[in-house]
């Protein structure tokens, strides 16, 4: 019979490769040619009318190819999850992936097993791109990434089953519509997005960008703080135009993995692969294009990739937490082209918004809450939706486990770390002026004034660093707060301090007291 054994995984015909284990198996149950039939692969299985003995073998060889089907998953979610370690924090890697399993790896797809479909929409939402970076470095390159869940009856399975239940599971995702594009969120359309004052003009203008690409704003750039919707409309952006123009080559990424595989493609002598990938795309959509800044050979690289992209006129969009202008150590050319389109910012919500996309999000993940839940939230996390979002996710999750009656007291214990944080981001420029006057016992309209002596300058300078650091506001804006001095001065004052933290102890030691003091 040769060295390979064709045995039937839960209907799936397998080709395993266990001879020895074959050859006891044959030797125990006197197993012989004839009691098989043969088949077109070559092999041999089971006739029709199998004896009663053979069904202990049977399930022996089915035991045994779960078993080194498993393992092989199991020790590529543990490569997997050593290269995840490192993109999110302890915390979060606990809370979202330790309870995640690798069923199956294919050529184009993993499959991921979820306690529930919280988990797999927290980590749609959060950590897609940290995923898919893990993704490359184990893999050798992207992967989608599918997902299942549980049955929500609460019925358990019976532990012969498992495999059988995470190929039925499988088999459902596959069937569900996604995303075919590596990197994009399905969930991430312009359905699910809640369109308010605060981002009216950026969903419009991703809207007309993707139901006619490089005709309208070529390119966009989408600029906002942290968790307010950018890779949102990105991605919605892609997904529409990949459905309605499947012919269409659409490519989305960070800008950390457009370096990272720059810099592979040149240690590999890949370049032009790497080139022939981006130059030939449609729709260009990168994420954090920030991080451009000080990486001069890859800015040289994208410099042409952009100018071939909008030669050819292909759509380009691209986001970043600040105006083009305000990226450190970008280059001037580049600069001008992320402006020659259109730019769009995207706000903190209003808490009517804030209400919407809370009452939205319950809706899709059939929770029930009581309105008083979504009025403590919406109002008490104000700056990022995001992490607003999370603490929806975190609530539910307690109410659905625990069974207990919510109140505002016990949400405010279950968010303590979050609202602490939301804290953190609301402190405002006044705050800061008045902190820092104080600690260097100067008049606060001394902050605004144009006097000049360096008992003033200096706390000033510290207190612009400050607010540039602790607050979301621009530069433009961080110098209308200090007596209408320009960016450059702001720039400046900045860039002063920090080489004052880095070169003086007694610096360092002030400015942290102050931070330290405006957290609380």
């Amino acid at each position: 019979m040769g060295d390979r054994l064709l045995i039937r995984r839960h209907g799936t015909p397998r080709l395993v490769v266990f001879p020895r284990i074959y050859v006891f198996l044959a030797i125990f149950f006197h197993f012989t040619e004839r009691n098989y039939t043969g088949n077109p692969l070559g092999c041999w299985v089971p006739a029709a009318g199998d004896l009663q003995w053979q069904r202990p073998v049977w399930h022996l060889c089915n035991t045994v190819n779960n078993f080194a089907m498993d393992k092989k998953c199991a020790q590529l979610w543990q490569r997997l999850s050593a290269a995840l370690k490192p993109q999110v924090s302890a915390d979060s890697f606990k809370r979202w992936f330790s309870n995640v399993e690798l069923i199956d790896a294919k050529d184009k797809s993993i499959t991921l097993t979820v306690p529930n479909n919280i988990y797999q929409l927290w980590i749609e939402s959060n950590y897609m791109p940290a995923l898919q970076n893990a993704i490359i470095t184990t893999f050798g390159g992207p992967r989608s990434v599918k997902f299942c869940a549980p049955s929500a009856t609460g019925t358990q399975t019976p532990s012969d089953d498992s495999a059988a239940v995470k190929e039925t599971l499988a088999a459902q995702m596959d069937a569900r519509p996604g995303a075919t594009v590596p990197g994009l969120n399905p969930r991430n359309t312009f359905e699910s997005f809640v369109v308010g004052p605060n981002n009216e003009i950026a969903h419009a203008a991703s809207l007309a960008v993707a139901q006619a690409p490089a005709r309208t704003y070529n390119p966009l750039f989408i600029y906002g703080g942290v968790g307010l919707g950018k890779t949102h409309l990105m991605q919605a952006i892609g997904q529409f135009v990949w459905a309605k123009r499947k012919n269409m080559k659409v490519i989305y990424v960070s800008s950390e993995l457009f370096i990272n595989e720059f810099i592979d493609a040149i240690q590999h002598s890949n370049l032009v692969k790497f080139r022939k990938r981006y130059r030939q795309a449609d729709l260009l959509l990168i994420d954090d294009i920030q991080f451009l800044g000080g990486k001069e050979r890859s800015q040289e690289e994208f410099f042409h990739t952009f100018n071939t992209l909008f030669d050819g006129h292909k759509q380009i969009v691209l986001s970043s937490d600040r105006p083009a202008s305000e990226i450190a150590n970008l280059e001037h050319r580049l600069v001008s082209r992320f402006e020659w389109g259109l730019t769009a910012e995207l706000q903190p919500p209003a808490i009517e918004t804030r209400l919407a996309i809370l009452r939205k999000k319950a809706d899709t993940m059939q929770i029930k809450l009581h309105e008083d839940v979504f009025q403590f939230l919406a109002t008490r996390i104000r700056t990022n939706v995001r992490r607003l979002e999370g603490a929806l996710m975190r609530v539910a999750s307690f109410a659905s486990l625990s069974g207990r009656e919510l109140t505002n007291e016990t949400v405010e214990h279950l968010l303590k770390d979050i609202l602490q944080e939301e804290g953190r981001q609301s402190i405002t420029i006044e705050q800061i002026q008045r902190r820092v006057a104080e600690h260097f016992d100067v008049r606060l309209a001394d902050m605004t004034s144009k006097r000049r002596p360096a008992s003033i300058a200096f706390p000033r300078q510290v207190a612009m660093y400050l607010a540039r650091e602790l607050t979301k506001a621009s530069l433009n804006e961080i110098g209308d707060a200090f007596g209408g001095r320009d960016h450059g001065t702001v720039l400046h004052a900045c860039k002063l301090v920090k080489k004052r933290i880095a070169e003086q102890d007694n610096i360092r030691q002030t400015i942290s007291y102050i931070d330290s003091s405006l957290q609380r």
